[in-house]
């Protein structure tokens, strides 16, 4: 972690929590436009990057989401399953390698060749995590088992099949929520958009 900039300064980090992931608080000294220094602290949770995939078979125009409890969401909004993408902390691995050994416990599907798209922060006013966001081409031919995850890891996933047109619709419907989905099956739609007009 780069600890000075140009127009930051960090005083102290302290470790408040550290089980799976990390919550620290930072004290630092921010200068601000009008060249007034200002201090400031935050509180931010660095749980690991991660790496998300949205799989598409373009001869069924298809693709693969998990359903899964997340527990933020069902302390908010009392949904017990929610669907989004295939995704997995990358643990110090590499990105794509990661992102196909997460496919195959998840959703049961076994490919050799991912499409790196782009890297985003989701919520970085608070959370450090960087996402690795990735494409696949798919057929019923790559399944190798149900997927459903790691029971070690505590991962219960039905894999949901559906077309991209229909996860699209999904969105719309308030049935997916989470903003790394949302992002992928708005660009994978988007972008079959372009392909079929041009």
């Amino acid at each position: 972690m780069k600890m000075d900039g140009e127009t930051v300064r960090i005083r102290d980090v302290e470790t408040i929590a550290h089980v799976k992931g990390k919550l620290i608080s930072v004290s630092y000294e921010q200068r601000r436009r009008d060249g007034e220094r200002q201090a400031r602290k935050r509180e931010i949770y660095d749980n690991g990057n991660s790496a998300v995939i949205l799989p598409y078979d373009p001869a069924r125009k298809t693709v693969l989401l998990t359903r899964q409890l997340r527990l933020p969401i069902f302390l908010q909004d009392g949904m017990e399953r929610t669907v989004e993408a295939c995704a997995g902390k990358l643990d110090g691995e590499k990105a794509e390698r990661r992102i196909v050994k997460e496919m195959q416990e998840e959703l049961g599907y076994k490919v050799s060749k991912v499409q790196r798209l782009f890297e985003l922060y989701v919520s970085p006013a608070a959370i450090m995590e960087k996402i690795v966001f990735f494409t696949c081409v798919y057929s019923p031919a790559d399944k190798v088992s149900d997927g459903g995850g790691l029971k070690e890891e505590g991962e219960d996933i039905d894999v949901v099949e559906t077309t991209l047109e229909q996860a699209a619709a999904m969105i719309a419907a308030g049935e997916i929520i989470d903003a790394k989905t949302v992002v992928l099956v708005q660009y994978l739609r988007n972008r079959m958009l372009d392909g079929a007009r041009g």
